[in-house]
């Protein structure tokens, strides 16, 4: 009897993301319409950078953001770096300033430098006689390396009132070093060709922590601090925009690229901040959305925010699996009709990864793309352990950054 349940439970978890997914993939392919109208307005593009120990990669994002066309400044928020950071933005020139924050205020999470820098951009009267309309603030991570047409890309978007923020497409730069740094960026092609372009139509695109451009006065909308202390304040940022009535688009012309991590330690690691941050964004968000937002909007930010849940509860599917596969054995009906079912709910979903994928990286080549999409599903594993380390740190009371270590 235990064993028909969690059989009969792991199908219907397996059926919802298939079908989830799949609707996702469909509607992402349907054409968006954007408005196009060319006003002419000039912007002026403020990037925020949140450091802490980056010496191994500012100096050359810092190269990168300065070569950007258009009215640009460079903010570096040094978060009390106890290396060369603030050393290597000093030298950076005309057009990257820094601010430095000391103990005990540093080192206090990724949002809370960001709006120190935010506040310290008001203080100085670099935004003196400034719309704020006309004002786009982007945050991109200190290995972040942008598109040089990014902002070029970007700038009619913001043509449109509604829109409030901007988040465009990441990729990893060192993704030619290894199979593991290639997962990593078929994960985040995967994720903003289908789910960011489908959530182009529900209304509900997400903001990520790097790369993500927003009007000032969208942020200047919100009743508090723009950025929180969750260790995911991209995602509550995101959603706290829309119940604020503003509109988030997609851009997936234009990326970041950054740093994929070459170790599976590192990328579990990385993976448990990110899961403990949707937890904490949840329990905050769940009443916001449920008072503020409505339709497809609602259902899907709802369903996202509910998928570290869902993920530990997908977690225990093996076993179920593994107790249908002795139940075959057992009885003699292991037979090839078994194994095309077990491909098909398994890897099944694999072949549309491969399609999008090599959509975006056609040098991967048509086999190559759908072996690593097979391997990316054996990949996604990793969130089993990253949830239940996130789950522990959570119920323990830890709630530190756990920031990703550069090489």
């Amino acid at each position: 009897m235990i064993m028909t349940v969690g059989i009969g439970l792991a199908l219907a978890m397996i059926a919802m993301a298939i079908g989830y997914n799949g609707g996702m993939f469909v509607l992402s392919r349907r054409a968006y319409q954007q408005k196009d109208d060319q006003n002419g307005r000039s912007r002026f593009y403020i990037f925020l950078i949140a450091c802490l120990n980056e010496e191994k990669v500012i100096q050359a994002s810092l190269e990168r953001l300065s070569r950007l066309p258009g009215e640009t400044l460079v903010l570096v928020i040094d978060d009390a770096s106890d290396d060369r950071t603030a050393e290597l933005v000093r030298a950076a020139g005309d057009g990257v300033r820094l601010h430095r924050r000391a103990l005990p205020e540093a080192r206090k999470g990724k949002g809370a430098a960001l709006n120190a820098g935010l506040a310290h951009l008001r203080a100085c009267g670099l935004l003196d006689g400034r719309d704020p309309d006309d004002v786009i603030v982007c945050v991109v991570d200190a290995d972040g390396r942008l598109d040089r047409h990014a902002v070029l890309e970007v700038d009619p978007y913001f043509d449109d009132p509604r829109i409030g923020a901007v988040q465009i497409g990441v990729r990893m730069y060192n993704r030619d070093l290894g199979l593991l740094a290639r997962l990593q960026d078929m994960e985040f092609v995967v994720y903003g060709e289908v789910f960011q372009n489908a959530r182009r139509h529900l209304g509900s695109v997400g903001m990520g922590g790097n790369g993500q451009f927003m009007r000032l006065s969208a942020l200047e909308s919100l009743r508090e601090e723009p950025w929180s202390d969750c260790l995911t304040e991209d995602l509550d940022l995101g959603v706290r925009l829309i119940a604020a009535g503003w509109t988030n688009a997609f851009c997936g012309s234009a990326a970041v690229s950054q740093q994929a991590v070459l170790t599976l330690g590192r990328l579990v690691r990385q993976r448990s901040r990110w899961f403990q941050g949707h937890m904490q964004a949840a329990r905050k968000l769940y009443p916001l959305i449920l008072r503020r937002i409505d339709g497809r909007a609602a259902a899907d930010l709802l369903y996202h925010l509910s998928s570290p849940a869902l993920l530990l509860l997908t977690s225990l599917l093996p076993v179920s699996f593994a107790i249908a596969l002795a139940d075959a054995v057992w009885h003699g009906t292991l037979g090839p009709l078994w194994f095309a079912w077990f491909y098909v709910i398994t890897f099944g979903i694999a072949n549309v990864y491969a399609h999008v994928y090599r959509q975006r990286e056609k040098e991967a080549g048509r086999l190559r793309s759908l072996l690593t999409a097979h391997v990316y599903i054996l990949y996604g594993y990793v969130w089993f352990l990253s949830g239940w380390w996130a789950l522990w740190r959570h119920m323990s009371g830890r709630q530190g950054w756990l920031k990703t270590a550069r090489t």
